[in-house]
């Protein structure tokens, strides 16, 4: 029997059809638990172009350090104003900004803690499969010990650390295409 080679898609640019009643810039409702926070950035190629089609989809804990997931067996108290997720797509110059809560600390493999963290996934044209990052906080004391940042070499870590500006928001930028300061992506 002779198959058929099936054909190669990208998960870009068509993903986001249909997706916009998805699309979230701030995660918080006024009862949210937590210090909110602002998360800037811009999505561009390995030679600084624009990627102006990306979507970011994000998902973290919440402020205690809970995720509102089944799996989530933890003993704390799921806020119920907080879902955890969010999708923000990026505009014409590959710009994006949204507002959550800062993440508390959430439990590691084999007893270690991870330090507060958002999970990221970057969908965009001409990737055959969606990329898995995390954002970091600049500052944060529980950065030296998180397991999973303890595995990224120590000139890399930076592309997943964002950082305050005068102004309060935390900027974070993805870098796409394998240059020596691309983001680091995980597989998984």
């Amino acid at each position: 029997m002779t198959l058929n080679a099936t054909t190669s898609h990208t998960v870009g640019p068509y993903y986001h059809i249909g997706l916009t009643w998805l699309n979230r810039e701030d995660l918080t409702v006024p009862a949210t638990l937590g210090e909110r926070v602002a998360i800037s950035g811009q999505v561009v190629d390995g030679k600084g172009n624009v990627v102006n089609d990306a979507m970011l989809e994000v998902w973290q804990a919440n402020a205690a350090g809970k995720y509102d997931h089944p799996e989530d067996e933890q003993d704390k108290a799921v806020d119920p104003n907080f879902e955890g997720f969010g999708r923000v797509p990026v505009d014409a110059q590959g710009r994006f900004r949204f507002t959550t809560i800062k993440p508390g600390a959430v439990p590691g493999l084999n007893g270690t803690t991870q330090a507060p963290h958002l999970v990221v996934l970057v969908f965009a044209r001409g990737l055959v499969k969606h990329l898995l990052t995390r954002i970091y906080f600049d500052g944060e004391a529980l950065n030296g010990d998180d397991p999973l940042l303890a595995c990224v070499p120590a000139e890399r870590r930076s592309t997943l650390i964002a950082r305050q500006d005068a102004g309060g928001v935390y900027q974070w930028n993805v870098i796409l295409q394998g240059t020596d300061k691309e983001t680091v992506f995980f597989d998984y």
